[in-house]
């Protein structure tokens, strides 16, 4: 009973700090949401002069971060809604509305008469209900000088079939957020974590909610036993069963004073009906087997056709007190239910002949094969050079080293008849965090994302597509774009904006500021991209945007008051 009586005091403890700490935020976020009231109106009011539906063809959108990217449910269409692009002095945030024909590989700008506001960091769930709706709820909005942010707890809806918006005005609902998931489950969509961040405050959440598709109501759900400890950006997904996966996520905590420390939670959890009761939940701890991503953040998440949960990328931190760095990734990683566990993405690479190779037979023996590879027909990775011109007439200098294509001759496992051999380089998405998936028809659609180069944030707006069925090699249907990487007050690019890359056996891919390794994977899976560079999640991108104009005017004061100790010392 001791025991027992100490962890409920403690539980209780907890809760009324996350409550004090709720408050203390909100208190605060009040005073930031009404300095931004003035430029959320004014952009609104740009917006009401739209009067109807206006389509119009268009090239790929401009480099943006945070958005959401949605497979139509009846068309052959992907759909983007919003996102923010920093440019190393002004965020910008967006509410525009993008499809993608995948058809016709081509984009159109949908404007529609009363979108919601300008978001970033939002969610977005789409429903066959309707004709095809998608779902949006929450997100943020930040000045321009990234010192200010809005925090929206409002829910929009799409209806597709009609291209009108629609806000749902319902009681009872989530707190305003960011980087929180939802999901559709059934006839309701489910929501789980996110935070809230103010100037100097901030908040994760580890709550549940659910919305009713049908009678247009928010339920806050409490499930049993122990769940996830507050967090965001984690996986949300729905698993054959009808279980909802919760694996891994970011939250941070203060350790001193102006000293934030980051966690990327790795731990895994299925929110389940208890005993198939809809309105009553409960949490249970799992721990799959197989070839686990290693902890990081920033991944991102779709479900693939046979109802597993696929993870892309992200990055993994090294963490000290006052400094952040980190290796972007490109990996796929699997998750299947079913058997609770996890396997790595291996690609085939392009396919060539076909060859049979029964049961049984021995491999070739081990010097023959290292003469075969050794001898004067083996190929050298390839290097090659590219040069693109921008606008104002700088030239950029894209180097990429393609690994050589793997020798017929090589010996393969001897579980199959009649694997489809690699006949050249797999070419990848450059490694990268928070990318946006999304799957239609099979295949796995992949938009942006970003890295750091030096100090520098690099917002990519390429477009990948990857078979699942076949899994062989991405195809780059847009590539990235360097002259749109360009930051106020330099004359060129802020680094050379990596395209398609290729795993590489040996040696080292360079980029200005940054170099991409190849990334030793003990589970056995094939190498991956790794760049090595300093790097802040979302929360921490907020003040490191924000700082960017106060350091330069730091320096500035600073060189103003030596030139004046320097005129009255020779005075």
């Amino acid at each position: 009973m001791g025991k027992k009586g100490k962890k409920e005091k403690k539980g209780r403890g907890a809760e009324k700090t996350a409550a004090k700490m709720e408050k203390k935020v909100s208190k605060r976020s009040r005073k930031e949401e009404e300095d931004l009231e003035a430029l959320l109106a004014h952009f609104q009011a740009l917006d009401a002069t739209k009067t109807q539906v206006v389509e119009t063809p268009c090239p790929p959108p401009s480099p943006r971060l945070h958005a959401s990217l949605s497979a139509h449910p009846d068309k052959d269409e992907l759909i983007l809604f919003g996102g923010e692009y920093f440019n190393g002095q002004k965020t910008s945030v967006y509410n525009e509305l993008y499809t993608y024909s995948i058809r016709k590989d081509a984009w159109t700008k949908v404007e529609i008469p009363n979108p919601p506001p300008r978001r970033c960091a939002h969610q977005a769930v789409v429903v066959p209900q309707g004709g095809g709706q998608l779902w949006i709820f929450g997100g943020e909005f930040a000045s321009p000088d990234g010192e200010q942010f809005y925090h929206y707890k409002d829910l929009w809806v799409l209806h597709l079939a009609t291209k009108t918006w629609e806000q749902v005005r319902a009681t009872g609902g989530p707190s305003g957020r960011s980087g929180h998931r939802m999901v559709a489950w059934k006839r309701q969509l489910i929501l789980f974590g996110g935070f809230h961040e103010t100037t100097r405050d901030y908040i994760y959440y580890n709550d549940v909610y659910a919305f009713d598709l049908d009678t247009f109501t928010w339920s806050r759900l409490c499930p049993s036993g122990t769940g996830p400890t507050p967090r965001s950006g984690c996986q949300m997904s729905v698993t054959p069963q009808g279980s909802i996966v919760i694996y891994g996520g970011y939250s941070k905590q203060r350790v001193k004073k102006d000293v934030d420390r980051g966690t990327q939670h790795s731990d895994m959890f299925l929110l389940q009906p208890v005993d198939g009761r809809e309105g009553k939940w409960g949490w249970t701890r799992i721990n799959p087997a197989g070839a686990k991503p290693t902890p990081r953040s920033g991944f991102s998440v779709a479900v693939t056709p046979n109802h597993q949960t696929l993870l892309f990328g992200g990055v993994c931190d090294e963490e000290e007190e006052e400094s952040l760095e980190g290796d972007f990734l490109n990996d796929l990683h699997f998750y299947d239910a079913t058997r609770n566990r996890w396997f790595a993405g291996q690609l085939k690479g392009p396919k060539s002949e076909k060859r049979k190779r029964r049961r049984g037979r021995k491999a070739e023996p081990e010097g023959a094969d290292k003469q075969e590879r050794g001898g004067a027909g083996a190929q050298e990775p390839l290097e090659v050079v590219r040069e693109v011109v921008a606008e104002d007439g700088t030239v950029v200098t894209i180097k990429q080293v393609l690994a050589a294509p793997v020798p017929a001759g090589q010996p393969q496992s001897e579980e199959e008849d009649s694997p489809d051999e690699a006949g050249g380089p797999v070419v990848e998405p450059s490694p990268r965090s928070n990318a946006m998936l999304a799957v239609k028809h099979g295949r796995l659609y992949l938009y942006g994302g970003m890295f750091e180069a030096g100090d520098r944030q690099v917002t990519l707006s390429d477009l990948y597509c990857l078979d699942l069925h076949k899994m062989q090699e991405w195809t780059a249907l847009v590539e990235a774009d360097p002259a749109s990487q360009t930051h106020p007050g330099t004359d060129a690019p802020v680094c050379s904006v990596p395209g398609p890359t290729a795993p590489v056996p040996q040696g080292l891919i360079t980029w200005p500021s940054a170099t991409y390794l190849p990334h030793g994977d003990t589970s056995g899976t094939p190498p991956r991209g790794r760049v090595r560079v300093h790097r802040r999640p979302l929360e921490e991108l907020h003040h490191w945007h924000g700082s960017a104009p106060i350091l330069v005017a730091m320096v500035i004061l600073l060189n103003i008051g030596v030139a004046i100790l320097f005129i009255n010392f020779f005075i």
